[in-house]
């Protein structure tokens, strides 16, 4: 083979990617737009099909069944979300642990008002008939989201106040979600892990309250709402840790 020929083979294999890059993110994007139209049982890989004018062969060679699409979009919002709040994380010096927690809720809140429908499918709205493969991208996105704010509650939580009497063990807790953060997160200990599943339910609630259309009619400035509960949470948390 010439060396002509070899860059034309080059360039026809990256046109070949290029397109199929391109196919799968219109793939993805349409999937969303169905959930959004018809809730989570309205994703098909049919439906994406005979909208992108493919045959359903053609679609079946991106994603073999709609459980493969549902796994590959679930684990992708995690990794996004991830990034997001981890990246306002970081902007907040390590010092202060409490303001470290209001950027997660905070950026965990404008990832999710841009993008409402993965938040859905992400936390709120299951697929009927999914089943996310055992400890797969489905199950790591999840782990690495709320590992991520229980390292940060425990950072909060634990110089902030001695063990009482009532506080959870290990015991109190799921054996499954007891397992994982005692392997991955051994310095972590269960009130703080207990403690960070009640924070949990309070930073999801809110935002899944707005995201759903509930705040608004209620609620003249939202993000301000928003703010005054992610600064009474970390007040909660402990005397000595106000926030940012």
């Amino acid at each position: 083979m010439s060396e002509n020929e070899g860059e034309r083979v080059v360039a026809t294999a990256s046109r070949r990617e290029r397109l199929r890059a391109e196919a799968t993110r219109e793939i993805k994007a349409i999937a969303l737009r169905q959930m959004a139209d018809g809730g989570p049982g309205a994703i098909s890989l049919r439906g994406i099909a005979r909208e992108m004018g493919m045959t359903a062969r053609a679609i079946y060679s991106y994603f073999p069944t709609r459980d493969d699409l549902v796994t590959t979009l679930i684990s992708e919002i995690g990794a996004s979300i991830s990034e997001a709040v981890e990246s306002a994380c970081a902007a907040v010096p390590g010092t202060d642990p409490g303001g470290r927690l209001i950027a997660w809720g905070l950026a965990l809140r404008e990832w999710a008002l841009a993008h409402p429908e993965s938040f859905r499918l992400f936390y709120g709205h299951p697929v009927p008939g999914y089943q996310p493969p055992e400890d797969g991208p489905v199950d790591q996105a999840a782990r690495r989201v709320c590992h991520g704010l229980t390292r940060l509650v425990a950072a909060v939580w634990s110089p902030a106040r001695h063990r009482q009497p009532e506080d959870p063990s290990w015991s109190d807790l799921h054996p499954d979600y007891a397992a994982k953060i005692q392997a991955e997160l051994p310095d972590v200990p269960p009130a703080a892990a207990a403690m960070a599943l009640r924070v949990w339910g309070r930073m999801h609630g809110l935002v899944a309250l707005e995201i759903d259309g509930h705040i608004s009619p209620v609620a003249g400035n939202p993000a301000a709402l928003h703010r005054a509960e992610l600064l009474d949470l970390v007040r909660s948390l402990g005397p000595t840790h106000t926030g940012r």
